[in-house]
């Protein structure tokens, strides 16, 4: 099976079209169809439902989708495997990553590991539901996934990077100060949040559910960057890392640490089976000092 036409055949299954696919992979269209139609007969069964100038993936594309990911992927790692010989001289990092977490730890690893390979590119996606990350890392589109240890199933190898405390933001001029607040008392405090399957939330929602309530939600919002501001406006409160909520503080919001704790295990998750040089490297940076 041709690797140019797997590659080929990829990029249409993402873009949707023959036409998207050849301007990403800046390859004619006609070029991009035959490689395409080539595969089709050597497997014997069309790839795709052609619909005007849309396509979309047909039973036997969509079984091809992971498989094909994988070959290509396994490429990559043959090719930096010989780069890795002159020191990661070149390559690219795929790395995925919760929002909560892109800043801690993520900037800071990221950073890091940048200092010292300056020549490998580093891809970041954010998914905001870590089943949707978990599923970035099964099929392929990543290979490191920085996310909560509770939300990683068996298949997956993970690596502990932090315990992490997320803590309750309220709004300015809130009676309660920085110290310890029992989840009780926060029943009838108004959140805003992000919505069912989030991360954020569904450490929001067990931590009530823990105490026999559950919380007061008046926001509900996917746009994580609206948070604060909502909060220091007034809105509600929210739940956020501390290394996150301390950013609104000089701002006037009101920090209180929820008992019982809220706390998550953060580590760096990845497939089964060799990792690249590049992903080799930032999992070997990434581990804590002992």
């Amino acid at each position: 099976m041709d690797f140019r036409r797997l590659s080929y055949f990829l990029a249409v299954a993402e873009h949707g079209s023959f036409t998207g696919a050849a301007k990403a992979i800046f390859v004619s269209q006609p070029a991009v169809s035959l490689a395409v139609k080539e595969l089709e007969q050597e497997l014997g069964a069309e790839l795709f439902h052609r619909l005007g100038r849309q396509v979309t993936l047909t039973a036997a594309g969509e079984a091809l989708l992971e498989p094909a990911r994988q070959v290509l992927r396994d490429v990559e790692v043959g090719r930096a495997a010989v780069g890795a010989v002159t020191g990661l001289a070149a390559g690219r990092l795929d790395l995925c990553c919760l929002p909560t977490l892109a800043v801690r730890p993520g900037a800071r690893l990221i950073g890091r590991f940048r200092r010292e390979y300056p020549a490998v590119v580093v891809d970041m996606s954010v998914s905001d539901d870590p089943a949707d990350l978990v599923e970035l890392l099964r099929s392929g589109h990543c290979e490191l996934g920085i996310t909560e240890a509770a939300m990683v199933p068996s298949e997956l190898q993970h690596h502990v990077l932090m315990d992490q405390e997320l803590v309750v933001v309220l709004p300015p001029d809130t009676a309660w100060q920085a110290r310890p607040v029992s989840l009780s008392r926060l029943r009838d405090t108004p959140f805003v949040t992000t919505p069912p399957g989030t991360s954020t939330r569904r450490l929001l929602d067990e931590a009530f559910a823990a105490v026999g309530a559950q919380p007061e939600v008046v926001v509900v919002t996917a746009q994580r960057e609206a948070l604060l501001p909502l909060v220091l406006a007034g809105a509600g409160a929210t739940l956020l890392p501390e290394s996150i909520a301390h950013t609104a503080v000089g701002e006037g919001a009101v920090i209180a640490r929820p008992r019982p704790a809220i706390q998550r295990t953060v580590v760096l998750a990845h497939r089964s089976g060799p990792l690249s040089p590049a992903a080799a490297a930032f999992v070997e940076l990434s581990m804590p000092t002992p």
